[in-house]
């Protein structure tokens, strides 16, 4: 499992980040339900960005560690623990491609083998959350759909997608807020309802 590949510094950071927000008494309880919540997804989400596991790793730490110290900034109202972190762990596996040189990096890490699933859900479990979120984009008109496949699977920033699309970088911001707020609405009702 992932957790025993965790590195130490990333794993300190996520217990700073569990007592400082749930305090003291719960830290253990917040420790691993935010882990546990949490982890996986990043992990997965950096390693689908930049395919390699020793920078994966690096932006799992980084991800804890931003939270911890931003954690006066969280807003529980907006967003989740956990969609908190996978939201600043896309940002920062972007970040680093970029300063790796992503444009030949990108497209070799494109041209390979996908990524390996997040090794904190069981294959069953992700399946199901695989197919529920597939069900959502489907119903997205399909320039919505387009411009969230571009950012959330190929890792494009607002800018490459208006260039790979060819529309105003204004529309496609639009087009991807909300396609947003239709995938939360869309995929809470299912959450609720399942």
């Amino acid at each position: 499992m992932y957790r025993r590949e965790m590195s130490t510094a990333a794993f300190l950071a996520l217990v700073l980040l569990a007592a400082a927000a749930l305090g003291a008494a719960g830290g253990a309880r917040a420790l691993r339900e935010l882990y546990r919540g949490a982890g996986g997804k990043v992990m997965a989400v950096a390693l689908r960005i930049l395919r390699d596991r020793g920078d994966a790793e690096d932006v799992v730490q980084e991800v804890f560690l931003e939270m911890w110290r931003r954690a006066e900034r969280y807003d529980a109202r907006r967003a989740s623990l956990e969609t908190w972190a996978v939201v600043i762990a896309r940002s920062r596996a972007i970040d680093r491609l970029r300063a790796r040189g992503s444009a030949t990096r990108a497209a070799e890490a494109h041209a390979r083998e996908p990524a390996p699933e997040p090794p904190t859900l069981e294959a069953g479990e992700a399946l199901q959350e695989r197919e529920r979120v597939h069900r959502a984009l489907a119903t997205l008109p399909t320039e919505q759909r387009e411009a969230i496949e571009l950012a959330c699977w190929e890792g494009l920033t607002h800018s490459e997608i208006s260039a790979r699309t060819g529309q105003p970088l204004g529309t496609v911001k639009t087009r991807l807020r909300l396609a947003m707020a239709k995938l939360q609405d869309r995929l809470s009702e299912r959450r609720s309802a399942g």
